[in-house]
């Protein structure tokens, strides 16, 4: 399974700020997705918090200024910076902003950054009076236009007792901005992949609908793992909750119809459409305009069928090619190989994910699934349980192979200082 952060050596600079505690949080999550992390703290962020509570997280040692005058002196900041694949700088305050901005190092961390030769990532956080001043501004667009990546901040409670622009956004977030520029340069770069997810809702009045049981987990799983291969990702979304992977540009639906719309928009010039929503094969004919009434009794609903996607898309793709690669999911109760390869064949599809829903232990609302795999001749091939994002992984390494991509190995990385 590619994971952009594994063996990958990142610096985390902390500085002086009450979100210290969430860098804490960041440092564990980088660490657990495989990452080796060195945080490096100033002596403000050394107020707030201290080296031993990223040393426990992280398991490697924590750096201080009190590092850049020991016997290390002259070589420990290159080293550090020279080995690294990417400087996150969380929280970063308005004083550290203004130093990076101007070349000031002063400290290990500045003197590190300088001397770094990667990509920087810097969450700010800071009273909204300050994040707004127009001394920050400047240097926050002087440290965009030199390439930096900014996250954040986020607007909410400040630890003035304000309220405004001025939080550090969450671990989750920096996260997943963390692994989108580590993907860069993946196999899949330059790559437009379309995702659909979750179910569709068909109206019955203006409160009630039918709908399914999808929790839009694999479809959420599958544009995470295209954009861990460096994939340009649209995620078309039905009726789901779940948070849009970071770097995904997220397309909202409701109904069949409105998906079949957004997918006929977004494969043009699509490299691969994977078609993982749970789409409603049924709709009401005449939708009531008003709710109906429980004292009229049990209505009698006629339906008729919601456009084909799959159909449509097969059409789309013999006029102009595109998406390249169709792959189906479908989710079956019985004979599910016969239905799914009768699928394959009608609907012109390269690769279809067929899953049993009656397992406990897969389908719906799980995350964990039991598919099979089956190409355009026929051929199958059954996979074991598996999470979510696991299948997705063997999803995307068949779509390198239908769209003649070599997968990259995985990295070792720089390993640590």
């Amino acid at each position: 399974m590619n994971n952009p952060l594994q063996s990958k050596h990142i610096i985390l600079g902390v500085t002086g700020s009450i979100a210290c505690y969430k860098a804490a949080d960041l440092a564990s999550k980088m660490t657990q997705a495989g990452a080796q992390v060195d945080v490096l703290l100033t002596a403000g962020a050394t107020q707030f918090i201290t080296p031993l509570t990223f040393q426990s997280v992280t398991g490697r040692r924590a750096f201080t200024d009190a590092d850049l005058w020991g016997h290390e002196a002259h070589v420990i900041h290159v080293g550090l910076g020279h080995s690294t694949d990417l400087v996150v700088v969380a929280p970063i305050t308005a004083n550290t902003m203004a130093k990076l901005a101007h070349g000031i190092a002063d400290n290990l961390l500045t003197v590190t950054a300088l001397a770094a030769n990667c990509p920087l990532l810097i969450a700010p956080a800071m009273d909204g009076g300050m994040f707004s001043h127009p001394a920050t501004q400047a240097n926050l667009e002087t440290l965009r236009q030199r390439g930096a990546y900014v996250v954040g901040p986020a607007e909410g409670h400040l630890a003035s007792g304000l309220a405004g622009i001025g939080r550090m956004v969450e671990p989750v977030e920096i996260l997943g901005q963390v692994r989108r520029l580590l993907a860069q340069g993946g196999p899949l770069a330059g790559r437009k992949v379309v995702v659909t997810a979750g179910g569709t809702q068909e109206a019955i009045d203006p409160v009630r609908s039918i709908t399914n049981r999808s929790s839009g987990k694999q479809g959420f799983s599958l544009a995470q793992a295209a954009l861990d291969l460096g994939a340009e990702v649209t995620l078309i979304a039905g009726n789901t909750s779940l948070p849009t992977p970071y770097g995904a540009r997220r397309v909202d639906v409701r109904s069949a119809q409105e998906m079949l719309t957004a997918v006929l928009t977004e494969i043009e010039e699509a490299d691969a459409l994977l078609m993982a929503a749970a789409v409603a094969d049924f709709r009401p004919a005449a939708p009531a305009g008003q709710k109906i009434k429980k004292e009229a009794g049990p209505p009698e609903i006629r339906l008729e069928n919601t456009p084909d996607i799959l159909t449509a898309v097969a059409g789309r793709k013999a006029e102009s090619r595109h998406p390249r690669i169709t792959v189906g999911f479908a989710a079956e109760s019985q004979n599910l190989l016969e239905n799914a390869r009768g699928k394959v064949k009608r609907k012109k599809l390269d690769l279809m994910v067929a899953n049993d829903i009656t397992a406990r232990d897969a389908g719906f609302a799980v995350d964990t699934n039991r598919v099979t795999l089956i190409d355009a001749s026929g051929a199958t091939e059954q996979l074991p349980l598996m999470s979510k994002d696991e299948v997705a992984a063997v999803v995307l390494e068949k779509v390198l192979a239908l769209l003649g991509i070599a997968a990259q190995p995985e990295e070792s990385g720089h390993g640590g200082v």
